[in-house]
């Protein structure tokens, strides 16, 4: 067994140790999220943890950690009134983000429960992690079905297996522990709500502990064992002090002044349900004990609202999370009691803000002792920039001078806000595919209404019922059955095929030319686009966002899963300049031949949203712009990529030229107006059904009606 770094020897992140120690003195504060940019221990820390944690009684031989004292009476391995007991060290349980669903909740052994009548099941990893860890990496990353699963588990303190009438239930109470780069994407609601507290880390800028933090590393790598020594002692220390804060912590008095704190501040910060002011109550109540104190004061109120409430409090997948701390301030003295409970006192280094109350080291090696600057990534300036009241809507395309690159310039306006989102027409690839699970596109998925079986390749996960016993029922006689089970073999077993939703690739190609820089025209294709990417968001979808203007296209952001990062990149988008839209597609042609071969299971949605105009230098061929982005649309149908076109030409008179393109993509175009879900066009459209007007019309899509 490889040796851990030790717990104590982590440099900085006070708040990630505190929330780690917290959940270790109270698993019932419900785990702990960290989220941070990549390369920032997260994962050192959390694995660290393991070593810490007191020992767990259990029941001989159980293969569900049953505890002794009260023994599960409906678990698998029971029953347990006369089994002898025994302790082991508790469990961190890593579970991969690409693991099975098997893998997760465990095997049943379907063809000896089918002949045979008897449950061989085969525990999986939530039946390892009950009454211990269970540690995702990159859990914003993990499939949907399985945060499903993981959803059920933690609401219920138990794992249920069913297969075809079969079923097995177990115990399945757990620490949640989960890390994530937030570039990365987000978490669902459900799933972000589960964890008790969230904590963000980000590298120290302070040359001093960087240093140290790279010295720690190599003496570690160098010699595990050696290094892991040399802080035994301070492991040690700390191991015994969260024994005592589990011990301390019955006796925490919770009194109706604390509770009222808590209440006001889940109220203040409009924080959804009550899971908020209970996780707020036993992280507080954790503090105390940690802190060798069995009342709550107003600090570890205030230190529980900073670690409870910032995941809470998001209105929409784009706001960054963290907390208003004068606004907490605030309101914790608004509602100050009459307990005498000293909240203006210096807890001290030991106290809820100390770090965890780990002690320093003198020397080069206690050089961690200073706190690790806190970045929480609030985003970027919202200030709005005011613009001249006279702009026409039909900015000339001309306005930037001979000689300027697609960079700032004279015909160069300053970013604009987006308008406020919408709900959007539902826009889908065409066909069945069979890529990551998702909520857009139809595909074959592990998961959705059966639509047919075949003959397993692998393991079998999903069992066909009526085509098993149809394929065996034709063999009984020369198989010599002779009771009332069916005899099954192996070849007679069929694998489910559903169908389902699948993510897709969404690449945005926005036009940000002149002709699109009026500010209240801008504004509203931002908050298009925006609305897409929430929708996209939602989906489960990867996006992509290119931009063009000037005389050239640049990819805004690489395909990610990060929809709120494609916000972030819209929200700072100037515009002005021509309008290279040819360099835009084929922009988009290089990024989606590139994700091909990626992820080829990925199908791709191109979305341009633009007014359709092409203007610029006429290249050495001589070629019309309007040709070439004519010649670039082609490109991308004769591939079959899915492309829907929004049309943002407006104005009494209309070209028509966002329709012309969208015939040369063989998609479909839509307007501003009629992508809005609620609009009187607003039926469930996708590009499949505008596929197949493009064929009853001779290759030349109508307009969206």
């Amino acid at each position: 067994m490889s040796t851990p770094f030790p717990f104590t020897a982590v440099v900085g992140m006070d708040d990630l140790r505190l929330a780690l120690l917290l959940n270790a003195v109270s698993p019932a504060v419900g785990g702990v999220l960290v989220r941070g940019e990549k390369g920032t221990a997260k994962s050192t820390a959390v694995r660290a943890l393991s070593a810490l944690l007191p020992e767990v009684p259990v029941v001989a031989g159980c293969r569900f950690s049953c505890d002794p004292a009260v023994p599960d009476p409906r678990c698998p391995d029971g029953p347990h009134e006369t089994a002898p007991d025994t302790s082991r060290p508790a469990r961190m349980v890593e579970l991969p983000v690409g693991a099975s669903e098997d893998r997760l909740v465990g095997a049943l052994d379907i063809e000896r429960a089918l002949s045979e009548g008897v449950k061989a099941f085969e525990p999986g990893l939530l039946a390892d992690a009950h009454r211990g860890v269970l540690y995702v990496d990159e859990v914003n990353l993990l499939h949907d079905h399985l945060v499903d699963l993981l959803l059920d588990a933690a609401a219920m303190g138990a794992s249920y297996v069913e297969r075809e009438g079969v079923s097995v239930r177990h115990a399945a109470r757990f620490l949640l522990v989960g890390t994530m780069n937030p570039e990365e994407g987000e978490l669902r609601p459900q799933l972000l709500d589960r964890f008790g507290l969230t904590v963000e880390v980000a590298a120290s800028r302070e040359p001093e502990l960087r240093v140290e933090v790279v010295r720690r590393r190599l003496a570690f790598d160098d010699d595990p064992a050696g290094f892991a020594a040399r802080w035994a002692e301070e492991e040690t220390a700390l191991r015994d002090r969260i024994v005592a804060a589990r011990a301390l912590l019955p006796e925490v008095r919770l009194g109706d002044a604390a509770l009222l704190r808590i209440a006001a501040t889940c109220a203040a910060f409009e924080v959804d349900g009550m899971r908020a002011d209970i996780v707020m109550a036993r992280t507080a109540a954790a503090l105390a004990a940690w802190a060798g104190r069995t009342d709550v004061l107003a600090e570890d109120v205030r230190q529980a609202a900073l670690l409870a409430l910032p995941h809470r409090r998001r209105r929409n997948p784009f706001d960054a999370p963290g907390l208003d701390e004068d606004k907490l301030d605030d309101t914790l003295d608004e509602f100050k009691g009459e307990d005498g409970d000293g909240g203006d006192d210096d807890p001290g280094p030991d106290g809820p803000g100390g770090g965890g109350g780990i002690p320093p080291r003198s020397g080069p090696e206690g050089s961690g002792g200073p706190d690790t600057p806190h970045e929480s990534g609030s985003g970027q300036d919202d200030t709005p920039v005011e613009h001249d009241p006279g702009a026409r809507d039909d900015t000339p395309a001309e306005a930037e001078p001979q000689g300027r690159t697609g960079r700032a310039g004279a015909g160069e306006r300053s970013a604009v806000r987006a308008a406020e989102p919408f709900r959007t027409k539902t826009l889908s690839v065409p066909g069945l595919g069979e890529g990551a699970a998702g909520r857009r596109s139809r595909a074959r998925t592990e998961h959705g209404r059966t639509t047919g079986s075949r003959q397993p390749r692998g393991a079998l996960t999903k069992l066909h019922l009526a085509a098993t016993v149809q394929a065996a029922a034709p063999h009984q006689r020369a198989r010599g059955r002779s009771g009332p089970g069916l005899v099954v073999r192996g070849d007679d077993l069929r694998q489910a095929t559903r169908e389902g939703r699948e993510g897709n690739l969404v690449l945005f190609v926005v036009d940000a030319s002149g002709s699109m820089a009026a500010r209240r025209r801008m504004s509203a294709v931002k908050g298009a686009v925006l609305s897409l990417l929430l929708d996209a968001y939602q989906r489960r979808d990867k996006v992509g966002l290119i931009t063009f203007r000037g005389r050239e296209a640049e990819v805004a952001l690489p395909p990610t899963s990060s929809v709120d990062a494609a916000a972030a990149r819209l929200e700072s988008l100037p515009t002005g300049g021509r309008t290279p839209l040819a360099a835009g597609l084929l922009k988009a042609h290089d990024v989606l031949r590139v994700e091909r071969m990626r992820d080829p299971a990925r199908r791709p949605l191109l979305l341009v949203v633009t007014d359709g105009r092409a203007t610029g230098a006429r290249p050495a061929d001589g070629a019309d712009p309007v040709a070439l982005a004519a010649r670039a649309a082609r490109l991308h149908a004769s591939e079959g990529t899915a492309s829907v076109v929004v049309d943002c030409e407006s104005g009494p008179v209309r070209l028509g030229l966002a329709a012309s393109l969208a015939a040369d993509l063989e998609g479909t175009a839509i307007t501003l107006d009629e992508l809005r879900a609620d609009s009187i066009a607003g039926l469930v459209r996708d590009v499949q059904r505008d596929v197949r007007q493009t064929h009853a019309h001779n290759g030349r899509p109508r307009r969206a009606a």
